[in-house]
C-alpha cells in the first residue's frame, strides 16, 4: 500500500505536514532481506525521528515496530521523480471526481519556520486559469479535449518505492483553510477545542490517503478494474469475471502471479475532505446488491440523503423505517457492526448527550421514523453498528454519544457503479451522444461501495498540528481503526467486510479483508 497527500486546490493556502510514521508487527524470526544497517536503523526510519517513537503499542496491547518515518526536517527538498527516496510528486491533471485542478512538481516542498523551528512538508496552492487538452474516453468519438483547469496544487506519491501489508500509519498535519484577518473567517475567533462552523472558508480536499501498489492513483489506465477490488472468488453469477483484472477465475494471470487469486487496489483513506468534517472511509469491490443498499429517493432530488430530508421512505438511513426495510426484504441491509467514536477533543453540546439505554429500548423495539432522532438511533446513524463497551474498564460505548462530543456518523456516500464507456449494462447510465459499444476484455460494469464515516472537526485541525492516525490488520479477525490523537474514532472488524447479510434469493459478494498480497 502507498501513503500519499492528495489536494483539490485553492488560492493562497498552504497545507502542512510536520511527520509521517510508520509501524508493523515484529517479525518472528529474521530473514536474510532483513540486513542490519551500521546505524543500527531500519533503512526507511528517519535519524531524527525521536527514539520514543520507535515502537507503538496497538489497541490490542500489541508491541509495533518503527518501520519507516519521514521528518521533513531538511528544507528544501525537491520531490520530482528521481529526486527523492520516498516521494514523487506528480506534474498532470487530476483525471477524477470532475477536478478543477492539476498537479504540479513546483507546489510541493520542504520548509523550516523560523519562529517556531518547525519544519514541515507543503503544499501550495495557486489561482490559476489553465487550458490543457486531455484524452476523454467518454467522448462520442474518444480522443483529446480541451479543458479549462482553475487551481494549481501538489501531490505526492509512495508508489513503487515505500509499500506495507498492514501497520499503524500516523501523520501529523495541518489542514487548510482561510485563516488570516483579513479572510472574514468568523471561527479564527473561536478556541482550539471549538468546533469548526463556517463551511466557506474551508473549501478545499485534502487527502491523505493509501491506496494497494497494483494501481496508481490518478492514472486511470492503472486502476480500471483493479480499483477497488478486495475480491479473491470465482463466482460468474456475483461477478462477471473480466470486471476484475487479476479475477480468481483466471488459470494463467501472467506477471509471475498466482494463477486463480483475485488481486486489486482497495483503498483506504486516512483523511479525506475538510470543512467542517473529515471523512474517514474504505473502498472496496465487488458492492452490495441493490437489494443490500439504501433505498434510492423517488421523484425528488437525490442529494437529499445527505441532509437526511428524503421523503421518499427508507431513503434516508439504510434499515428504517423497519417495516420497509426487514419487514420487506426478509434481511439486513448494509454493512454491518461496524464501530463509530466520539473526537472528544472538541467542544460538548449537551443536546447531542445520549443514553444507551433509550437507543436500545428503540432499536428493540423497531424504528418506524423515516429519520433520526438522539432518542431513537445512535449517534452514527447507523442501527446495524456495534453499540457493545468500547473498553473493560470504562462505561463509554461505542456508537454512543454520551459525552456530546463530535461524534464519527455513517457517510451518506456508500459508492457508485462504475462503467467502460458506452457500456450497455442497465445499471450505467447513459451519456449524451456516446453510443452504446460493443463489450471487449477491457470494458466494465460494476459496483464498488464507500464504507465510510464523516466526524465533525474542532478548530485545531485548522490551526496547529494534529495527529491522524489508521491501525490496519490484514486477515480474518483483522480490522481497521481511525485515530485522533491515540483516542479510536471508527473502526471496521474484518466481519463486517467478509460476511455481509445474506438474502434468501439474491447473492451478496463476500469480499476478503483489505490487503494488497
Amino acid at each position: 500500500m502507498l501513503a500519499l497527500p492528495r489536494l483539490w486546490a485553492i488560492p493562497s493556502l498552504l497545507w502542512l505536514v510536520v511527520g509521517h510514521h510508520c509501524w508493523a508487527a515484529r517479525p518472528s524470526r529474521r530473514t536474510d532481506n532483513q540486513l542490519v544497517t551500521q546505524s543500527g536503523l531500519k533503512m526507511w526510519v528517519d535519524p531524527e525521528t525521536p527514539h520514543e517513537r520507535y515502537t507503538w503499542k496497538t489497541s490490542r496491547g500489541h508491541t509495533w515496530d518503527l518501520v519507516m518515518s519521514d521528518e521533513f526536517n531538511t528544507p528544501g527538498r525537491s520531490f520530482r521523480p528521481g529526486d527523492d527516496h520516498l516521494w514523487t510528486s506528480i506534474e498532470k491533471p487530476d483525471g477524477v471526481n470532475d477536478a478543477m485542478e492539476i498537479y504540479a512538481h513546483n507546489k510541493t516542498t520542504t520548509a523550516c519556520d523560523k519562529a517556531s523551528s518547525v519544519c514541515s512538508f507543503q503544499i501550495e496552492l495557486e489561482d490559476a486559469v489553465i487550458q490543457l487538452q486531455v484524452w476523454n474516453s467518454y467522448l462520442q468519438t474518444p480522443g483529446f479535449e480541451n479543458v479549462t483547469f482553475f487551481y494549481r496544487g501538489g501531490m505526492v506519491q509512495s508508489w513503487n518505492k515505500f509499500c506495507i501489508q498492514g501497520g499503524m500509519i500516523e501523520v501529523r498535519a495541518q489542514l487548510p483553510g482561510a485563516l488570516t484577518e483579513t479572510s472574514g473567517n468568523p471561527d479564527i475567533l473561536l478556541d482550539s477545542s471549538a468546533r469548526a462552523r463556517s463551511l466557506r472558508y474551508y473549501p478545499t480536499w485534502p487527502g491523505i490517503w493509501m491506496m494497494g501498489n497494483l494501481g496508481r492513483a490518478i492514472f486511470s489506465g492503472s486502476t480500471n478494474r483493479m480499483w477497488p477490488f478486495s475480491y479473491d472468488a470465482c463466482d460468474p453469477d456475483t461477478l462477471t469475471p473480466t470486471n476484475q483484472r487479476i479475477s480468481a477465475c483466471d488459470a494463467d494471470p501472467g506477471s509471475g502471479m498466482n494463477p486463480h487469486q483475485g488481486r486489486g487496489a482497495p483503498e483506504i483513506d486516512i483523511v479525506e475532505g475538510g470543512g467542517t468534517t473529515i471523512s474517514s472511509s474504505i473502498q472496496v469491490g465487488p458492492g452490495m446488491p441493490p437489494d443490500f443498499r439504501v433505498i434510492p429517493p423517488a421523484g425528488e432530488n437525490k442529494l437529499c440523503i445527505y441532509s437526511s430530508s428524503c421523503e421518499t421512505l427508507g431513503a434516508n438511513i439504510p434499515g428504517i423505517p423497519e417495516s420497509v426495510y426487514l419487514g420487506t426484504r426478509g434481511h439486513q441491509s448494509w454493512y454491518q457492526n461496524m464501530r463509530y467514536a466520539a473526537n472528544n477533543f472538541c467542544q460538548r453540546n449537551i443536546s447531542e448527550v445520549q443514553s444507551y439505554t433509550k437507543v436500545e429500548a428503540a432499536l428493540t423495539v423497531g424504528i418506524e421514523d423515516n429519520m433520526c432522532s438522539v432518542t431513537t438511533c445512535p449517534a452514527s446513524l447507523d442501527i446495524n453498528s456495534d453499540l457493545d463497551y468500547m473498553n473493560a474498564e470504562g462505561d463509554d460505548r461505542w456508537g454512543i454519544n454520551s459525552n456530546g462530543t463530535c461524534f464519527s456518523a455513517m457517510n451518506s456516500y456508500m459508492g457508485e457503479f462504475i462503467c467502460s464507456a458506452g457500456n450497455p449494462d442497465p445499471s450505467c447510465k447513459p451519456l449524451d451522444g456516446v453510443p452504446v459499444l460493443l463489450q471487449d476484455g477491457s470494458s466494465f460494469a460494476f459496483q464498488m461501495d464507500a464504507l465510510s464515516a464523516n466526524w465533525p472537526v474542532h478548530m485545531a485541525v485548522y490551526t496547529d498540528f494534529v495527529e491522524y492516525q489508521v491501525e490496519w490488520v490484514p486477515g480474518s479477525n483483522g480490522y481497521v481503526r481511525w485515530m485522533l490523537s491515540g483516542d479510536p474514532l471508527y473502526e471496521i472488524p474484518a466481519k463486517t467486510i467478509t460476511d455481509p447479510p445474506q438474502g434468501a434469493s439474491v447473492q451478496n459478494p463476500s469480499k476478503i479483508m483489505i490487503e494488497e498480497p
